[in-house]
């Protein structure tokens, strides 16, 4: 089946800083959907890659358009206000349906992510420019397949510890700052139907998603995240009198 991927731009920062629009002169979020146009076609993965932004989120995050969508990737900074409390509610009961959701770098405090986490997903930052390493915690996980160990990402903003997010069901990467700072910055949790997949590295100061390895964590974590085989509809709450298993006809609770 083809793989339905949005990729989701607040497309601000390109719009209004001269500096992010030479290294992302047709924005971020055109050169993730390129990436993950060109690798997942090398990988032979049939997938259809759409581009979502703030100014059309109505439309292109729509309830119809969320229920023809199997992995969203999401990136916002300075217009996370902007967002409707609606559109990041129909997200949030897409991920509990079984979308793939996978929140990038400053999308830590996105409506949808903060809901999903149930915490304040507040963190420590510093922006120098600082040399990141992105250390592979969790080798035999499928979003680390053929990434190096460790990613060097030249310049980068710092995002450190304490990440205020829940536990994570399985941590995949783990960074580490010129300045000394660790960081959970490949973070993986289930909500409900769905998966999520957080992973910082990605500040619009830097050309970060122009490397080949990030690009490549993106691509494996859309194939990953993609919905499992089964019903895409929330856990249901049902009546169940006694010895209702016994029946000829079996209430479906899942």
């Amino acid at each position: 089946m083809t793989l339905r991927i949005a990729v989701f731009g607040e497309n601000r920062h390109e719009k209004l800083d001269e500096s992010v629009q030479k290294i992302y002169p047709a924005g971020m979020h055109t050169v993730i959907a390129d990436a993950l146009r060109s690798l997942l076609a090398a990988d032979g993965v049939d997938a259809e890659v759409r581009i979502a932004l703030l100014d059309d989120i109505e439309e292109t995050l729509s309830e119809e358009a969320l229920a023809e969508t199997d992995v969203l990737t999401w990136w916002g900074h300075m217009a996370h206000a902007d967002v409707p409390d609606e559109v990041a509610e129909r997200v949030v009961r897409r991920v509990h349906e079984g979308m793939g959701l996978i929140p990038l770098h400053s999308a830590h405090y996105s409506k949808p992510f903060r809901a999903l986490m149930g915490t304040t997903c507040n963190l420590l930052w510093r922006n120098d420019g600082e040399e990141e390493r992105v250390w592979t915690v969790n080798g035999s996980h499928p979003i680390a397949r053929g990434i190096p160990h460790p990613i060097l990402i030249p310049q980068q903003e710092m995002y450190g510890e304490m990440f205020d997010i829940p536990a994570p069901d399985e941590l995949v990467f783990l960074s580490s700052f010129a300045g000394g700072e660790v960081f959970r910055s490949g973070a993986v949790f289930r909500r409900g139907k769905g998966k999520v997949f957080y992973f910082s590295p990605g500040d619009q100061e830097y050309p970060v998603y122009h490397q080949a390895e990030i690009q490549r964590v993106l691509a494996n974590a859309v194939v990953w995240a993609r919905p499992e085989e089964r019903e895409a509809a929330p856990v249901k709450i049902a009546h169940a009198p006694r010895d209702w298993y016994r029946g000829e006809e079996v209430t479906r609770v899942l």
